[in-house]
């Protein structure tokens, strides 16, 4: 008998890069198992709830009988139809609920699902640096090539789509975006959209933009869905996600929009590959998105807040906090002695300070240099991860 069935494992798994959110729960998880008090600023899990009205309506729909029967692999129509009317109302966009729009477990699962309806062995996607880990994984799994163009700090973190080399917009297959941006908080301006529509439309690519954080743009920042961008239905997706904008993460709940054509393949792959997105939650998320999304505008506000005093305190501490337009996470310039190695620099901090963040190489080489703060905790918690940090490069 073989004593190891290494043998059979596909080169496929056997080639994945770690998860480094995973990675990063083992090391706040193995602080507190040795005694440390850790403020963990590494996750972008909520730390509050639902509104009430939306919690109501999962509670009410657990108890309606027609949603013991499995779903409907699309999604249930009263969801669709609301993803539908969120799109009109929120954003002066027309999608077709039975053909332009399909709902997922999460936006996860788009993102997975896309990739591997669009994505042969040896194609290749292409995504703005720092990213989002799943791109990239997704990629692997589906046997793509992985490229990635630097996001320009002087531009506000966003990429010169029109300074890249034409020979890699030639081989793109699928271009991903991802705006208001996990790690960065950078905003799309309709500039940025428009160029990635003319060069899609130019060199034969999809356009896949990743809305995860709608709606939570901070200030006067317009909330600006890729679909408003005139002729973006002929060659863009996009996904969106009950999670962030409704606290609810760990309900998995979240939809594609987009390109007819295009969406009939993610649904076949879907229906063969995925786990149907749950009837509650997508009762739910109907009733969340068909709202008047004012506890959503009230969510921003407050994570603006929170952004202002993390980059007030982190960058008086040392750690310069770049610029945000929204989102949920403060990305800040590790000191010098660090810059080469942001990983170190986060386990020293956690071993130092007991504070938990996320080393900006897990987002892609240029975010190296870099690490990625959580808003996700109260006011209180952020100011005392202000001055523990600031106490432990005091004296380093």
């Amino acid at each position: 008998m073989p004593t190891s069935n290494a043998a059979l494992i596909s080169r496929r798994a056997a080639s994945l890069p770690g998860n480094p959110f995973a990675e990063a729960d083992a090391r706040a998880a193995a602080a507190v198992a040795a005694g440390k008090d850790i403020i963990d600023l590494s996750k972008g899990n909520p730390d509050g709830w639902p509104p009430s009205f939306v919690q109501d309506a999962l509670s009410h729909a657990s108890h309606n009988p027609s949603l013991f029967r499995y779903p409907p692999f699309d999604g249930l129509p009263e969801y669709l139809n609301a993803i539908a009317g969120w799109y009109s109302r929120q954003h002066n966009v027309t999608v077709d609920p039975a053909t332009q729009l399909l709902a997922t477990s999460g936006s996860s699962v788009g993102i997975t699902t896309v990739i591997q309806a669009l994505v042969d062995p040896g194609d290749t996607v292409v995504a703005v640096d720092p990213y989002y880990p799943q791109y990239e994984g997704s990629t692997v799994v589906a046997g793509g090539q992985f490229e990635a163009i630097p996001a320009d700090p002087s531009r506000g973190f966003l990429p010169d789509l029109d300074a890249v080399d034409p020979a890699l917009w030639t081989r793109a297959k699928l271009l991903i975006l991802n705006y208001p941006n996990n790690p960065t908080g950078a905003a799309a301006t309709p500039e940025l959209y428009e160029t990635a529509m003319r060069l899609a439309k130019q060199y034969g690519f999809i356009v896949l933009n990743d809305f995860a954080y709608a709606g939570l743009e901070f200030g006067d920042v317009r909330s600006l869905s890729l679909l408003e961008t005139p002729g973006a239905l002929d060659v863009a997706l996009e996904l969106g996600s009950l999670s962030k904008m409704y606290m609810v993460a760990g309900w998995r709940g979240g939809f594609v929009a987009g390109n007819a054509e295009v969406l009939s393949a993610v649904k076949a792959v879907h229906r063969q590959t995925a786990v149907l997105a749950s009837s509650v939650i997508q009762q739910a998320g109907a009733v969340a998105l068909e709202s008047d999304q004012s506890t959503v505008k009230l969510l921003a506000v407050q994570y603006q807040h929170r952004f202002e005093v993390v980059r007030d305190g982190f960058t008086q501490a040392g750690l310069p906090v770049a610029e945000a337009q929204g989102g949920l996470f403060a990305w800040a310039r590790v000191p010098v002695r660090w810059h080469g190695d942001s990983a170190a620099f986060v386990d020293w901090l956690l071993n130092t300070a007991g504070v938990a963040l996320m080393p900006g190489v897990c987002f892609g080489q240029a975010g190296e240099g870099w690490v990625r703060i959580s808003l996700l905790k109260h006011t209180a918690e952020l100011f005392q991860a202000v001055a523990r940090a600031d106490r432990a490069l005091r004296s380093a």
